[in-house]
């Protein structure tokens, strides 16, 4: 990794591919820090994953080596801009699906390779901190809550790669929590959507849930006790209304944890940053749901917290935010050697990981 501060305008090519989305984006980002997205193209596998109900990591990858060449080419065009034109190429080396990762990295190597451009490995994740940048003037620091598919955790970011853990999931994700019950609720893949549409039609009272971790007052996460409980009463629900009821009240449930557990790490940063500038951006998936962005931004209000969340193009997986990232780090002269290793784990807070570690090596299952 090299590092000298540039002032120089970036126009970076970002790529994307570290789950069922293959994306490439072209971002310029002034050095007085405006954010232009010139383009943000995506293929999605959708119907690909459908009749499995869930992300198959054999055919992502398969899709995004047929699909990179061309979405490639489709953001350049759209930019308007040629390989010439660009400052550097940011692609997603991790964390991820490592197939999906390494087609994606290996295609951000080889435009550098060719065009003599400097490469950012980006985290994904870091992709995701940086997304309300792209659309929002939201300066460093700030407490960001980034909930998706298969990540929810709550970071301190206090500037490009600066990010301090302060709580994260101990099992489960929110994201994946939607989608599980939304498939036992029979509902079609993607099933995050799906249940907040038969939500939006429920009584959230109807049916009591689960509050997990009440005992504890830390900023931890979990969601696997709410998905058991959620999975049980769908077994018995004979008609459409009770499954509305039922969609209603885990949505309320996944968003009254979010929120606890924010309120809770607000408090905790107001003191160390003396109620001085006190920003919230939520990002990743999740904060697509309009519920539980309406419930987050009640409770920064409430704190005293400015809210800021991703326009909804940028919630999901995307390029843009990718080669924002890439943008940001190029623009402080910091790049990265062609033999970046693609990495299916990749915390943001690797001291924290190691210190303590959500997930303990030699577990099995999903998660180890």
């Amino acid at each position: 990794m090299t590092s000298t501060t540039q002032t120089v305008p970036q126009v970076v090519l970002g790529i994307e591919t570290s789950c069922d989305e293959t994306a490439a984006a072209v971002v310029r980002r002034g050095p007085d820090g405006a954010v232009e997205v010139l383009s943000s193209a995506i293929a999605s596998q959708i119907a690909a994953h459908a009749p499995f109900g869930g992300v198959v990591p054999e055919i992502a990858a398969r899709a995004h080596v047929e699909s990179i060449d061309g979405i490639a080419a489709r953001a350049l065009a759209d930019a308007g801009v040629g390989f010439e034109d660009l400052t550097g190429v940011a692609a997603t080396a991790g964390p991820g699906l490592v197939g999906g990762v390494m087609v994606g990295l290996s295609f951000g190597k080889a435009v550098a390779l060719a065009r003599g451009l400097p490469l950012v490995a980006v985290n994904h994740l870091e992709g995701h901190a940086v997304s309300a940048r792209l659309a929002s003037e939201v300066d460093y620091p700030f407490l960001l809550l980034l909930v998706s598919g298969g990540h929810c955790q709550l970071l301190a970011v206090d500037g490009v790669g600066a990010c301090r853990r302060l709580g994260s999931t101990i099992d489960d994700a929110a994201g994946e929590a939607f989608d599980k019950i939304a498939k036992t609720l029979g509902l079609p893949y993607p099933g995050g959507p799906a249940l907040e549409a038969l939500a939006e039609r429920g009584d959230a009272e109807r049916f009591v849930l689960p509050r997990m971790l009440l005992g504890r007052k830390d900023c931890d996460f979990s969601f696997s006790g709410l998905k058991t409980a959620a999975a049980r009463i769908a077994e018995g629900l004979t008609t459409a209304v009770e499954r509305a009821d039922l969609a209603a009240a885990v949505q309320a449930a996944i968003a009254s944890q979010l929120a606890e557990r924010s309120n809770r790490a607000m408090a905790a940063y107001a003191v160390a940053h003396e109620g001085r500038g006190l920003r919230f951006v939520v990002a990743g998936g999740v904060a697509a749901n309009r519920a539980v962005r309406a419930r987050l931004q009640a409770t920064a209000e409430a704190r005293g917290f400015s809210f800021t969340a991703p326009p909804l193009a940028y919630c999901t997986d995307n390029a843009a935010m990718i080669a924002l990232a890439g943008a940001e780090r190029l623009a402080l002269g910091i790049s990265d050697p062609l033999d970046a290793p693609a990495r299916p784990r990749w915390p943001l807070d690797e001291a924290a990981a190691n210190a303590n570690p959500t997930h303990v090596p030699g577990r099995k299952g999903a998660k180890a």
